[in-house]
């Protein structure tokens, strides 16, 4: 662990060289308007904002899902923007999702993991007119947004009892999980530590009929998958710290996934979502590795492009 860090210290000798990003940096994070706001249900926060790149496609996806610690009080969308355009710029579509937090109506269990569905089904039905490759979509969630895309991996593992499931989801096999809390059962002291989150918000609660509330929401049951995870944490992260992603990553392979973890040398929590981070050239790999394993893998934009 310590020698890839100073490995990735040794190549990319400017992700040291800054000061690891704050809450209120990460907060000031914008970028450019999406080409349309499309809604997937009635609700405020149900919505996705689509962002193409030039040129003919089919291009690539990134579906991205903002953290916050599940709640409105840490930013939403706004912030992933930057990402999205840093994305596109390297010919890749963003489908950048909003969703029902704790703290809204309809929002927790089940609202935000039916939310995860809408916005994937509003994708597919974007996707002939907007030139999307559905065989090439990567989750690309950052913190509370890891649990949900790392979750999105195992949907068609949910029950077909629970008030979560759904027939032929649209699969989606390639994740990066940037400081992702996606273990809710065996990290829920850390979720409560980091973000004040008690287990019924993100689980429900327990009832004769659903006794085992993490067995329909936390990705660490719905494995294996067929999935490839990429864990990317910041070496400083102190919300959901390097070994969140080594455990997962250990669990995740014992099942038979696929995973690797990255550590980012030098980088808070927040300076693995900002494309203005020094940080950005190791997330921008893993995303783009991570594209490279789902099925029928094309470079993401040409070699001229580069």
């Amino acid at each position: 662990m310590k020698i890839r860090v100073l490995l990735l210290a040794t190549l990319f000798p400017a992700l040291v060289s800054a000061a690891p990003m704050k809450l209120a940096d990460y907060m000031a994070l914008n970028g450019p308007a999406p080409l349309a706001r499309v809604a997937y249900g009635p609700a405020p926060s149900q919505y996705a904002e689509l962002f193409v790149p030039a040129g003919g496609g089919p291009f690539p996806v990134a579906v991205l899902v903002h953290g916050g610690c599940w709640t409105e009080q840490f930013g939403g969308i706004k912030q992933l923007r930057n990402m999205a355009d840093a994305l596109v710029k390297r010919g890749i579509a963003v489908w950048n999702v909003e969703y029902r937090r704790v703290d809204e109506a309809g929002g927790g269990y089940p609202g935000m993991y039916q939310d995860m569905h809408g916005a994937l089904e509003a994708l597919a039905a974007q996707a002939p007119a907007n030139r999307l490759d559905l065989d090439r979509v990567v989750a690309v969630g950052h913190s509370a947004g890891g649990q949900l895309v790392q979750w999105i991996a195992g949907r068609a593992r949910v029950p077909a009892a629970s008030p979560l499931y759904r027939t032929n989801p649209l699969p989606v096999r390639a994740v990066v999980s940037l400081g992702g809390l996606a273990d809710l059962r065996r990290e829920r002291e850390l979720i409560k530590s980091s973000c004040g989150r008690d287990t019924p918000e993100l689980a429900g609660v327990p009832s004769a009929a659903r006794p085992d509330v993490y067995l329909d929401t936390n990705a660490a049951e719905l494995i294996p998958n067929g999935s490839h995870t990429i864990l990317v944490t910041g070496e400083l992260d102190t919300i959901s710290p390097p070994r969140v992603a080594h455990d997962y990553a250990a669990r995740a392979r014992a099942a038979g996934d696929s995973a690797e973890v990255v550590i980012l040398p030098g980088a808070s929590h927040y300076d693995e979502v900002a494309a203005s981070s020094p940080s950005w050239p190791l997330v921008l790999a893993s995303i783009e590795r991570a594209l490279a394993h789902t099925s029928n893998a094309k470079p993401a934009v040409s070699p001229a492009a580069r």
